[in-house]
This record gives structure tokens, C-alpha cells and sequence, in this order.
């Protein structure tokens, strides 16, 4: 495959990971796949060091892409619940082995980046 084919092959994909790859999202798919349906104080509490702003826009983004859904109980205080929908079930699979793969490789990589910041020290 020449550059330019790699690039049109890669690219929207590369769109697509961008959007859920970012600190936050992930954490949160995987806790709604971990715990199931959460609701909002629950996902900030299990989510250490995320602000109410930052959960709120990650999880806006991923109900916009349809990876969570919402779901808005009609009663006071409203009460709403977080849920990974089916196409937010089928990438778990995915980041599974991207997971599993990082904790298997982590002393290794780990190792690297210590050798390689003091090396910029020195």
C-alpha cells in the first residue's frame, strides 16, 4: 500500500479512535462495561481526578457517537443513568486486547521510558 492509500485508509479511523481514545473516555467505557449502568456521581467518584466538566463532555461525546446511551428517569430530583449501548459493547472486545496487550508490556515499556528520560537529563 503506497502513502497516499495509507493515509485515506487511516485517517478516518484515526478520527473515529480520537474520539473516545482521549483520557477520559476510555475510562469511562470501560468502567460502564466493568460495573454495568451507572449513574452520574457514581462514574465521578469511580473516576478519580476527572472534574464534573470534564465527565460531562466526555460523556456528551460518547452519547453523541451512540457508544453511551443516557437515560433520563422523569422524576425529582431527575435521576439519569449511563449505560454502554450495543456499539459501545462491541468495541470492549477490541480495547480488551489493547489492555491486556499494555499490561503485558508494561514493565518492558516502563523501562524504556525511564532509560529515555535519563538520557534527556544527561
Amino acid at each position: 500500500m503506497d502513502d497516499t492509500h495509507y493515509r485515506e485508509a487511516i485517517c478516518p479511523a484515526c478520527g473515529i479512535i480520537d474520539r473516545f481514545g482521549d483520557k477520559w473516555s476510555l475510562r469511562i467505557l470501560f468502567l460502564l462495561h466493568q460495573k454495568g449502568t451507572l449513574r452520574f456521581n457514581e462514574l465521578l467518584r469511580n473516576t478519580p481526578n476527572v472534574s464534573q466538566k470534564m465527565l460531562a463532555t466526555a460523556l456528551k461525546k460518547l452519547e453523541a457517537d451512540k457508544l453511551v446511551n443516557r437515560k433520563l428517569y422523569p422524576e425529582i430530583p431527575p435521576k439519569v443513568e449511563y449505560s454502554l449501548t450495543s456499539l459501545g459493547k462491541s468495541l470492549m472486545s477490541p480495547l480488551d486486547g489493547i489492555i491486556q496487550w499494555a499490561l503485558e508490556h508494561s514493565d518492558e515499556i516502563l523501562e524504556h521510558r525511564q532509560k529515555t528520560e535519563k538520557q534527556k537529563r544527561v
